[in-house]
């Protein structure tokens, strides 16, 4: 049976600052508006936290119950190594989704009905990222699910609840922070494209290859900083993003030196941490421009 820091280890904690940057941002772009609203944007981070979670969990089950996991590089699986069962990892899954929903019903019932829809395409994306028939992460469509998940609709929806309205400064973060989190992700990928490629699971880095994955990631570091100078437009304040620079090549640097298999796992948590600073220090600087 699985301890609790097993459990803790297996919801991912090192993926959380995709699920807080992305209202930090949101937040930010609502203050640029004079819109912020704080306790919507706690709300909000709660959805965020809860989906992510769920999403982990609901990962961890998919992958385990398929035997994707049965050899694996990176962090604890808790099906994979038999820690759990895959009945009480679906249950923690279908609870953290079920959390994220109800927190996410008070924020539309303080809104929009239509952000209802928004909500459902939300859990069908993370239960089917890699559940159902055909889980569209075995596809090579992680990343672009992961930006428009947690980069569009994060962002822009985290605006929308705050100042009622969404702005070119929004979609601009929101650019930022989906290259930022998709940049995690192909890092992940492409540690896992041996194991993947012997399981049958086609994500982005296996259908791209090592080379191409590896320029991928450099390609998505690079975005936001270009994003922060289009936001000089707005407040030239938001030139502080450039501050999370050396983080990003910080970030870049295992994979730009050719690492492989553990040597990348810096990679994911530099890449989180570029993100959630470049979030930070441009939401201050739109809030304060």
């Amino acid at each position: 049976m699985a301890t609790a820091a097993q459990w803790l280890e297996g919801a991912r904690p090192r993926t959380l600052p995709n699920a807080i940057a992305p209202v930090i941002a949101g937040t930010g772009a609502a203050a640029s508006l004079d819109g912020a609203v704080w306790w919507k944007a706690l709300l909000a981070l709660v959805v965020s936290l809860a989906l992510i979670v769920g999403v982990n969990y609901a990962n961890d089950y998919s992958d385990g119950i398929r035997g994707t996991d049965d050899e694996r590089v990176g962090p604890l699986r808790l099906v994979g190594s038999g820690l759990a069962s895959p009945a009480a990892v679906r249950n923690a899954a279908i609870a953290s989704l079920a959390l994220g929903a109800v927190f996410g019903l008070v924020l539309v019932a303080t809104s929009a009905w239509w952000l209802l829809l928004v909500g459902a395409g939300c859990l069908a994306g993370a239960w089917f990222y890699t559940g159902g028939s055909k889980p569209y992460g075995y596809s090579g469509f992680g990343e672009v699910a992961v930006f428009v998940f947690f980069g569009l609709i994060g962002v822009l929806g985290t605006q929308f609840v705050q100042a009622e309205r969404v702005d070119w400064v929004g979609l601009a973060l929101a650019v930022a922070v989906g290259a930022f989190s998709s940049a995690v992700l192909v890092a992940n990928n492409l540690r896992d494209i041996p194991t993947d490629t012997a399981s049958g699971k086609t994500t982005l880095a296996v259908k791209l290859g090592d080379p191409r994955t590896r320029t991928l990631h450099l390609v998505l570091l690079a975005a936001p900083f270009v994003v922060t100078l289009l936001l000089v437009f707005r407040t030239p304040f938001a030139l502080a993003g450039l501050l999370a620079i050396p983080l990003a090549i910080r970030a870049n640097a295992p994979v730009r030196s050719g690492g492989q298999g553990l040597e990348l796992i810096p990679a994911l948590r530099d890449s989180g941490l570029a993100l959630l600073v470049w979030s930070v220090v441009t939401a201050v600087a739109l809030g304060v421009g």
